[in-house]
């Protein structure tokens, strides 16, 4: 075997009109990806509507491994979490803060009461809906700002969120709207609103949001087939926190 045959590069391949097609329709013309510096960038296509709702385990998870590769790019990024202010079962350090942290262009806040609204835990529910209702404020101002930016231009990495982001995450507040924590029109408004250029994204819920369904551009169910909660397994570091 040779050096061209292992190396990704050369011409092999060369000639043959099948592979040539798939070359040419293939992001990055079929060369192997490398890590590449950050740097302040924008996107060309930015501006759609996710929704990822459902019973099973990942919603949060997809929604911030697309944070992820938003800011691999310089894209700017906010994420905005509703009731997730932490549990008995939660430690009060999140690995996703902390890695967070630790990116150019990716922030977060909490607008979450600690405990679990509905449950035996002691928390009051009057402070989870005033949490809720506080997060829905200030997703409000958050895409306002965006709005008054020019989007389809680099943005700061280490800027405020004040002064815009392409990607904005409303982790649970659709989880928020199901318990009545929030008003399903007001996530409506919250779509409206949106300037052009933001992808926004709505994650949260184990009921349908179809209130939203036909203001998204994107929906996706995440079903539970075998969850280890339902074995008694508590949150484990490093999975769910």
């Amino acid at each position: 075997m040779t050096d061209r045959d292992t190396d990704g590069g050369g011409d092999a391949g060369a000639g043959d009109p099948d592979r040539e097609a798939v070359v040419e329709n293939t992001p990055g013309g079929g060369v192997t990806p490398a890590a590449q510096p950050i740097e302040e960038s924008a996107p060309e296509t930015f501006g759609l509507v996710q929704v990822w709702w459902g019973d099973g385990k990942g919603k949060t998870t997809a929604a911030l491994g697309m944070g992820l590769r938003a800011v691999g790019h310089g894209f700017r990024v906010h994420a905005l979490q509703f009731m997730k202010g932490g549990a008995s079962s939660v430690e009060d350090v999140r690995g996703e803060y902390n890695a967070i942290a630790a990116l150019p262009g990716f922030s977060y806040e909490n607008a979450g009461h600690y405990g679990w609204e509905g449950m035996a835990d002691g928390s009051d529910d009057d402070a989870h809906a005033a949490e809720a209702r506080a997060g829905l404020e200030r997703a409000r101002e958050l895409i306002e700002s965006a709005g008054s930016t020019a989007l389809d231009e680099p943005l700061a990495l280490d800027g405020a969120p004040e002064e815009g982001m392409h990607l904005l995450v409303l982790d649970e507040i659709l989880y928020a709207a199901n318990r009545g924590l929030v008003d399903p029109g007001d996530v409506l408004e919250l779509l409206e609103s949106k300037p052009e250029g933001l992808e926004l994204v709505l994650t949260g819920g184990h009921e349908a949001p179809e209130y939203v369904f036909e203001h998204a551009d994107l929906v996706t169910e995440v079903r539970k087939g075998t969850h280890p909660i339902d074995a008694g397994q508590r949150a484990r570091k490093g999975t769910e926190f």
